[in-house]
């Protein structure tokens, strides 16, 4: 699931404020649709008449921070093997750095692994995205071309 910029900005004060970081609302409202911010970090949704924004939006964000371990699904009938995802995740990059030049991981220490022409994650909690990091990366689902990764 993919939350809209838009509308988290448009449930918002739209004040541009300067209290949180980043410093104005589409800003902020682009950082809350990608889970780096939360709705209480904003200090002037927390004022009296905006419940109902507030509420709504936290109802929208819920789903992505309630996500078990990660929030990555790899549909495997969509991949085609490009191994785009092992060369793309910094991760894998840092655990075997030949992979940087599309050659394949050899050892199996790497988050993704492509067998039998199909990507696989076999390490997720190496993934930055795994608890405790919970690191807001998204690079594996960027650049797979066939939509295979979805990261909410």
């Amino acid at each position: 699931m993919k939350l809209n910029p838009m509308e988290m900005y448009n449930l918002l004060p739209k004040t541009n404020c300067r209290q949180c970081e980043p410093k104005t609302c589409m800003a902020f409202a682009t950082k809350l649709a990608l889970g780096d911010v939360n709705p209480d970090d904003c200090p002037p949704l927390l004022e009296e008449g905006f419940e109902a924004n507030l509420q709504k939006i936290r109802d929208l964000v819920a789903p992505m921070q309630s996500a078990a371990e990660t929030g990555i699904k790899l549909d495997e009938s969509k991949c085609t093997g490009c191994s785009n995802c092992v060369v793309a995740c910094p991760v894998d990059v840092a655990a075997e750095p030949p992979t940087s030049e599309g050659k394949a991981a050899q050892v199996g220490t790497t988050v993704f692994w492509v067998e039998n022409g199909i990507s696989k994650i076999i390490n997720l909690e190496k993934c930055r995205r795994f608890p405790p990091n919970r690191l807001n990366c998204r690079v594996c689902e960027q650049y797979c071309c066939t939509n295979a990764i979805e990261i909410w």
